[in-house]
C-alpha cells in the first residue's frame, strides 16, 4: 500500500508538472539585430591609410529591432521600433530590413528585400538548412533554448538557439526548420547576431500577415537569385561575398 501511494505520488506529480508546461503557438517576439560594422570591412585595402581612418570615425556597431508576429499557420517578420541611427547603405550593405511572410502550412515564404537601390521579391519554398542539435543551453527571453549548427550557402556557418516551448518552425530573417523558434541567432562570417529580447503571448491580429503594399520589384525564386547577386558582386572582393550572405538571409 505505501508503494501504492508513493507511486501515485511521483505520477501526480510528473502529471501536474506537465499540464504546468506552456506552449506558445501565437505571439510577436521582437529581436534586436547587433552587427559589428567595423569587422565587415577587415579584408579591404587599406589605400594607405585613409580606409581605416575614415573607418575609424564611423559607429562601431549598429543595432537594430524586428518583430515577428506569429501562429501555427504563418509568420511576418518586418522592422520594429526604431533603433540606433540609420547608416549609409554602402557601409552597412545590402538587405539590411527585409520583410519576410512565411507560410508553414504551404512551406513557402515571400521575403522583400532591397539590394542597394533595387528591390526585389523572393518567393520560394522553405530553405533546408541541414542542422546539427548539440546538448548546449541557454536561457534566452526567459525560455530555455537549445543550440543547434548548421551552414547557408554553402560554406557560411551559423549557430541557432530554440525554444520547443514554442513549436513554431520559425526564427528571423527566412531561418526556421529546426523543432521550435529560434530566438538567438550569430552568423560569425557577417560579425552579426540575432536575439529576442522579448515574447508576448498575444494573438497577432489577421491584418499583420497581410503583405504590405510596394512599388515596384523584381520578383524571383532564391535559386535565380544567387547567380545575379554572384554577377553583380563580382568584382567587390571580399566584401561582394558578405553583400551575397547578407542578400540570401
Amino acid at each position: 500500500m505505501k508503494k501504492f501511494i508513493i507511486s501515485a505520488f511521483f505520477l501526480l506529480s510528473a502529471f501536474m508538472a506537465m499540464s504546468q508546461q506552456q506552449f506558445v503557438v501565437n505571439g510577436v517576439i521582437e529581436y534586436e539585430r547587433h552587427i559589428n560594422v567595423h569587422r565587415q570591412f577587415e579584408t579591404d585595402d587599406d589605400d594607405g591609410g585613409f580606409w581605416k581612418d575614415f573607418l575609424s570615425k564611423q559607429p562601431k556597431f549598429y543595432n537594430s529591432y524586428f518583430n515577428l508576429s506569429f501562429n501555427k499557420e504563418q509568420s511576418v517578420y518586418k522592422p520594429g521600433r526604431e533603433g540606433d541611427k540609420d547608416m549609409e547603405p554602402w557601409l552597412i550593405g545590402p538587405a539590411k530590413k527585409n520583410i519576410v511572410y512565411t507560410n508553414f502550412n504551404s512551406l513557402e515564404y515571400r521575403s522583400r528585400r532591397k539590394v542597394f537601390e533595387e528591390n526585389f521579391e523572393i518567393v520560394d519554398t522553405l530553405s533546408k538548412i541541414k542542422w546539427r542539435l548539440t546538448t548546449e543551453t541557454r536561457t534566452i527571453a526567459g525560455f530555455e533554448c537549445r543550440k543547434a549548427v548548421g551552414i547557408i550557402c554553402d560554406s557560411v556557418y551559423i549557430t541557432a538557439f530554440y525554444t520547443d516551448e514554442i513549436p513554431v518552425s520559425g526564427g528571423p530573417e527566412s531561418f526556421g526548420g529546426l523543432p521550435g523558434m529560434i530566438l538567438g541567432l550569430a552568423v560569425p562570417r557577417l560579425y552579426s547576431t540575432w536575439f529576442a529580447t522579448k515574447v508576448e503571448l498575444t494573438d497577432p491580429p489577421a491584418a499583420s500577415f497581410e503583405p504590405v503594399k510596394a512599388g515596384k520589384q523584381k520578383k524571383m525564386t532564391a535559386a535565380a537569385f544567387a547567380p545575379f547577386l554572384k554577377d553583380t558582386f563580382t568584382d567587390w572582393g571580399a566584401r561582394g561575398a558578405k553583400n551575397i550572405w547578407w542578400s540570401m538571409l
